[in-house]
């Protein structure tokens, strides 16, 4: 395969939410040329998704025991959901070059270089007898990464054509972004997005989010309380940076005095004044921002953003891409990078030393 031959990749990879399989095609040289293709999401095994979470409660045991009827399991749900998702879509295996599989993360501690994703890949060539690319996220860590974002390089790609410095908002239960200027790629947590104020909506309406940011935008946002949460030494570290869903949590109680609606708008705001303390962190303001993850969905996040940036604050389907399915894609593109030796992270995305190749390639023959 030539630096520049383009080939069809198939990207597959299931979140920590683990509320399900993600599969979508993206069409890559792994450098500038990407065309993303479908995607389709598939649920895991119910008793499957119950046995990876009680897994994930039990750090000791995730980190250190041999797991591999689960790791077989897990394989084999990968595998019936490509398999679905070339039904579905009419893709042949005889179309499609490599797989880039993720796998299944049960435990990740880059402060011990250690990182774990349950997953076969030798499996999953052999299923489908295509070449498969995993194990991604290990020489980052080895070599003293973070192990996150993997998706920058990929969001880089994409915006190859976009006016620059452009900035891709993430906001997930954590919010991060990567800052795209030519060749200059920054990427890091910015602080939590959407987690602080689905867990409280849940807790006091028992809604697992606030749909549309309703009740948010129907409160009044107490100052004080958000001031005190910016004071958070982690919004002057310098990046990269990374953050667990929890870190915030402990920090956010001061809102369990306040009415729903005053709750929610303050955790809201709070959200919106921690991606505003990102430009801390970047060389120049980008002139738009492109939000990705399931913040996008709410109206209230993204008007306050609008309003607190000063610039277009868009989904990133106005572009073009599929918000739903660019982590999939990713990795199908880092899965053909890591077949040329190219580096999946820099420097300036996960702190390694040196911009990082990696991935273990496993031939279907």
């Amino acid at each position: 395969m030539s630096d520049r031959s383009i080939v069809k990749a198939i990207g597959v990879i299931s979140g920590t939410s683990m509320d399900g399989i993600d599969v979508s095609m993206v069409e890559t040289d792994g450098d500038t040329v990407v065309k993303p293709g479908p995607g389709r999401t598939f649920s895991y095994p119910n008793d499957l998704r119950k046995t990876l979470q009680a897994l994930i409660a039990e750090p000791a045991r995730a980190q250190s025991e041999p797991l591999e009827d689960l790791e077989q399991a897990v394989t084999e749900a990968h595998i019936a959901a490509i398999r679905r998702f070339m039904a579905e879509t009419g893709i042949a295996a005889a179309e499609v070059k490599l797989i880039g599989f993720h796998g299944q993360t049960v435990y990740h501690r880059p402060e011990i270089r250690f990182t774990r994703q349950l997953g076969l890949g030798d499996k999953v060539a052999q299923a489908f007898g295509i070449d498969t690319v995993y194990r991604f996220r290990h020489a980052d860590v080895a070599s003293g990464g973070e192990g996150a974002p993997f998706v920058p390089l990929y969001h880089r790609a994409l915006a190859s054509k976009l006016q620059q410095p452009i900035m891709i908002l993430n906001l997930g239960g954590v919010g991060n972004v990567t800052y795209i200027d030519g060749d200059v790629v920054i990427a890091f947590d910015t602080g939590p997005a959407s987690a602080l104020l689905d867990d409280f909506v849940l807790r006091r309406r028992g809604l697992s989010f606030d749909e549309n940011g309703q009740l948010a935008a129907s409160g009044k946002v107490d100052e004080a309380l958000v001031a005190a949460f910016m004071q958070n030494p982690f919004f002057d570290r310098p990046a990269p940076k990374s953050l667990d869903r929890q870190d915030f949590h402990a920090r956010a109680k001061g809102v369990e005095a306040l009415s729903d609606e005053d709750g929610a708008a303050t955790l809201a705001e709070f959200t919106i004044q921690s991606v505003v303390a990102a430009l801390r962190h970047v060389p120049r303001a980008p002139q738009r921002w492109l939000v990705t993850g399931g913040g996008r969905r709410n109206t209230h996040f993204m008007k306050r953003l609008h309003e607190e940036l000063g610039v277009a604050v868009d989904p990133v389907e106005s572009v073009g891409w599929n918000g739903d399915f660019l982590e999939a894609q990713a990795f199908g593109y880092l899965a053909v990078r890591s077949t040329l030796g190219l580096p999946l992270s820099l420097p300036t995305t996960t702190g390694v030393p040196h911009p990082m190749p990696g991935g273990e390639l496993h031939r279907a023959a």
